[in-house]
Order: C-alpha cells, then sequence, then structure tokens
C-alpha cells in the first residue's frame, strides 16, 4: 500500500509556519510516503516564488502544484523550467514552461501525478480540461496509475470531471475554493475523489485572508487588497491509500488539523 497526502491550497506565511512546526509529525503518524501541495498562495497568498518552494519542500513536501496564480512570482518562471519540485496544469499552452506530470515508483509500479486546470471562471485562454486529460490518458502507456490534482473554480466542473473520469483514474482530488468539503468518497469503480481538500493556513479566515478586508470588498465594490489571517492554524487535506499491485484507491481519509497560532514575539502577533 502507498499512501499520498494531497494537502489544500497553501496560504502565506501562517501556512508556511504550520507545515514547518507539524507536516513531519503528521507524516510520521500517518505512515504517510509522498505529500503533494497545492502551493500557489505561498507567497502572501497570491503566487508561489522560489524560496518558498524550497522552504515547503525542507518542510516535508515532495511535490507543488498550482494553478492560475502558479506564475505571479516571475521567479517561479526560471524555476519551475530547472526542478521536478513544481508542476503546471496540463492545458496550459505548449509553450509554457515547466512540466505537467510527475512520475514515481514504488514496488515496481509507476504512479503518475497530473496538474489540470478547469475553465469555468478563470481569464485564461486554456485548452479544454476534458478533452487534454483524455488525449493524455488515451496516449498511456502500461496502464499505470494516474492521480489528478484537479484545480478548478467551480464545484460543478470537479464533480462532472468525476463522472468523466470514474474508473479511468485512480484519484481526483479536487482544490481551488481552500474550503474543506464534506464529499470524500471511494466510487464504485474505485476512485478516490474529493470536490475541495481545504487549505494549509489560518482557520478562522475567509480562505487564509482577514475577513476585515474581503467584508470590505463586497460591501464597497472596491478592489481593496486581501491580508493574510492572523490566528490558529489548519492543514487540511486528503490522504489516499493506492494498492499498488491492483491498481486502485482502497481508502480516502480526509485530514483536517487544528494548531494554536504560532506567536512572533519580536512583532507581539499571532502569526
Amino acid at each position: 500500500m502507498y499512501k499520498i497526502l494531497f494537502l489544500g491550497e497553501l496560504v502565506g506565511k501562517p501556512g508556511i509556519n504550520v507545515l514547518k512546526n507539524n507536516l513531519n509529525t503528521l507524516i510520521q503518524e500517518d505512515g504517510i510516503n509522498y505529500v503533494v501541495l497545492n502551493g500557489e498562495g505561498a507567497t502572501g497568498g497570491f503566487g508561489i516564488g522560489r524560496a518558498h518552494a524550497i522552504q515547503a519542500v525542507k518542510y516535508g513536501v515532495n511535490l507543488i502544484t498550482g494553478g492560475e496564480k502558479l506564475f505571479y512570482k516571475i521567479d517561479m518562471v526560471d524555476f519551475i523550467s530547472k526542478t521536478g519540485l513544481v508542476i503546471r496544469p496540463l492545458n496550459y499552452p505548449p509553450k509554457c514552461p515547466g512540466r505537467a506530470i510527475k512520475c514515481i515508483e514504488h514496488n515496481g509500479e509507476k504512479i503518475l501525478i497530473i496538474s489540470l486546470q478547469g475553465n469555468s471562471d478563470f481569464k485564461q485562454n486554456l485548452q479544454n480540461a476534458f478533452l487534454s486529460i483524455d488525449s493524455y490518458l488515451k496516449k498511456t502507456e502500461n496502464n499505470p496509475i494516474v492521480l489528478v490534482f484537479f484545480h478548478a473554480s467551480t464545484t460543478a466542473e470537479r464533480a462532472t470531471m468525476l463522472h468523466y473520469l470514474d474508473g479511468r483514474v485512480t484519484a481526483l482530488i479536487g482544490t481551488h475554493s481552500k474550503v474543506l468539503t464534506a464529499d470524500s468518497r471511494i466510487t464504485k469503480l474505485n476512485t478516490a475523489y474529493i470536490t475541495d481538500n481545504g487549505r494549509v493556513g489560518a482557520f478562522y479566515s475567509v480562505g487564509g485572508f482577514n475577513p476585515k478586508e474581503e467584508i470590505e470588498k463586497l460591501i464597497s465594490a472596491r478592489p481593496i487588497k486581501s491580508k493574510e489571517a492572523t490566528g490558529d492554524c489548519c492543514i487540511q487535506g486528503v490522504i489516499v491509500t493506492i494498492d499498488e499491485k491492483e491498481k486502485i484507491a482502497t481508502n480516502i481519509e480526509v485530514i483536517d488539523k487544528r494548531y494554536k497560532g504560532i506567536t512572533n514575539e519580536a512583532e507581539g502577533n499571532s502569526i
């Protein structure tokens, strides 16, 4: 059996700190073999820079994915071209830097982790997510284990993708909304699924951001910059257990851990 932890979206310094202090313990306690993180909100909630990517790996993450915010930090453009630590969505244009697929091997079996981005509500001209993954799956050889990290804006698109890929992939893990959903399951065709795997960051927040600014945006219609929330933190995600020989998911376990805020004594703030 092989256990992969799919962590929700990392949001700012609180997310980085809670990983630093707790991820390795979580890995050991749950016997996790591999950790995949949606890291696109690491740098202030908007993008991920090279330094934060390296930090996340230092704290126990094996692979970082992202969606529409992945290239918000300019140094990621060069870094993703040279590293195997970060993958970008499969349906980005061919000239986009980086790779979209990570291949790992365990007990002689290939496990493919694929990043994919939805089309609904994103202001990007991307290839159709359904057609892109379908085309790729038709070209795969030797029946590998395929796990898809699906970064999509709407729950409807994520749920529809499940029906499209059910039985064709071992797991479909939805991400982007930063809110952990209550619909994790193994389908009758042995595909592990959840609509959204939550976040890694401040718990009492609006998707990891300070409620004050988010409220002001909605009542004033002004483009106010979001700020990282402070206080108690959470690590959310799912652990998918894979039977490598049968090439099926046997279990999906929701992770929703709460941690007290870490105090920065120099500034007197809870982060």
